[in-house]
């Protein structure tokens, strides 16, 4: 999204931000980004660019100090007991954090529940400003 920021001496500086939004078509996501936005921005706005998102599920923190989005791959490990083969899959994560290590630590809790056994192979942090969910 294209849109006109104030800037801390008065002037306004047109900037590129970031959000994702769980939409079911681009229609909707370009629907509901609008709607969110509005209460937040006055003037002009633009969207840019609608893409799918690779993530198989976003983890939201209920912390105020969390306040960065962080892309987590983890690979899942299994054995297929046909081929007699270590087979790894790897799925993408968005988790909300203040830092790396943290964003570690949440989605290690995350699949503290999980009887998969898994290795964290990327932690990422993005530039998204934030993330709407249904």
């Amino acid at each position: 999204m294209v849109l006109d920021k104030l800037q801390e001496n008065g002037t306004n500086k047109r900037v590129n931000e970031l959000y994702t939004v769980d939409a079911m078509s681009f229609a909707e996501a370009e629907a509901r980004i609008t709607d969110e936005m509005a209460a937040y921005i006055q003037g002009e706005f633009e969207i840019k660019n609608i893409n799918p998102a690779p993530y198989k599920e976003v983890f939201f923190s209920d912390k105020n100090t969390d306040d960065c989005w962080f892309r987590i791959k983890l690979q899942f490990i299994s054995y297929d007991e046909r081929t007699q083969k270590e087979k790894r899959t790897t799925t993408t994560y968005l988790l909300q954090a203040d830092k790396a290590e943290t964003a570690n630590q949440y989605i290690n809790e995350v699949m503290s529940n999980s009887m998969l056994e898994y290795r964290v192979v990327g932690n990422v942090e993005t530039k998204i400003m934030d993330v709407y969910e249904h």
